[in-house]
């Protein structure tokens, strides 16, 4: 949808708040840095419940970047009575805020807990949006929805993606399932809606998109979550911004910002697609954001509560 943020905050404040009251929560468990994590953290504050923040202590830096997931987490960080962090990192993060170190505890990311019990499960495709889909190509998943790179940024973004499909006509299909967000949508429909080796999708079910990250070659995406799951299952992941609130993806090697320049994001993956060593380099590295188990040491946390 196009819904502004401020409507977006009001709606989740109104709709939740009756929810809590009735309900009568101990804790309320938010996960991540959207609109909504950071709404319904203010909604349960007012009201005098808890929260337990999920991904706690992710940073860029820059309140901009990404924008508005950045303040979205740190409001959440302000309210939040016990920080879920995934890493050391984002643990380290929250320290030098500040935060008491008996609130914060580092448990992995729940979304590796997700991507491991999915992607161990058999898939029978049964989506008729994947059926045309050439499977003997070298497949390249997109997602890209960030709002601060609405306008030239993702049409600079989609022009480097027509290049790359122009490239490799023969072996490399593009597979981009489409946010629904009207300045996601019209761009990308222009720049890449024509061209013979693209398929653009409507937003995927988590396990069709989960399948689609086991076929793939290589992931191209603005997402969060995506460039921890990528690296899960062994794929490059080349990421369409600036900074990125998840460092260690980057030192580990299994991601490489490449922004929203044509040239750079046509230059990685030109590289990877064309340089075995350099795919194999990336693709082999060692996923630093968890082992499956993040949500039993959230569980036990709450308990011991």
């Amino acid at each position: 949808s196009n819904q502004s943020l401020d409507q977006l905050t009001a709606r989740v404040l109104t709709e939740l708040t009756p929810i809590i009251q009735q309900e009568h929560p101990d804790w309320l468990l938010v996960q991540g840095d959207t609109t909504t994590v950071m709404a319904a953290s203010l909604a349960a504050f007012y009201l005098g419940v808890k929260v337990g923040h999920v991904e706690a202590g992710l940073r860029t830096g820059d309140k901009r970047q990404p924008f508005p997931e950045e303040i979205n987490r740190r409001i959440a960080g302000v309210i939040a009575d016990l920080h879920f962090a995934p890493t050391a990192w984002s643990r380290s993060n929250l320290l030098k805020e500040g935060v008491p170190e008996s609130q914060v505890i580092q448990t992995g990311n729940t979304v590796i807990d997700a991507l491991l019990t999915v992607a161990d499960k058999p898939y029978d495709i049964h989506d008729t949006q994947l059926d045309d889909i050439p499977w003997h190509k070298r497949i390249i998943l997109v997602t890209a929805h960030r709002r601060e790179n609405f306008g030239q940024p993702l049409r600079d973004a989609f022009g480097a993606l027509k290049e790359i499909a122009q490239r490799y006509t023969e072996d490399v299909h593009i597979v981009y399932p489409v946010h629904l967000n009207p300045n996601v949508q019209e761009p990308a429909y222009e720049l890449l809606g024509d061209i013979p080796n693209v398929t653009l999708l409507p937003p995927l079910d988590y396990q069709p998109l989960v399948y689609l990250m086991k076929r793939a070659y290589l992931v191209i995406t603005d997402s969060g979550g995506i460039q921890e799951e990528a690296p899960g299952l062994g794929k490059p992941v080349l990421v369409l911004r600036e900074k990125t609130e998840r460092p260690e993806g980057v030192e580990a090697g299994t991601v490489r910002l490449v922004g929203t320049d044509r040239q750079s994001i046509l230059s990685s993956a030109i590289e990877l697609l064309d340089n075995p060593e350099a795919y194999n380099d990336m693709s082999q590295a060692v996923n630093p954001y968890g082992d499956g188990k993040a949500a039993v040491r959230i569980q036990r946390a709450l308990l011991a509560r």
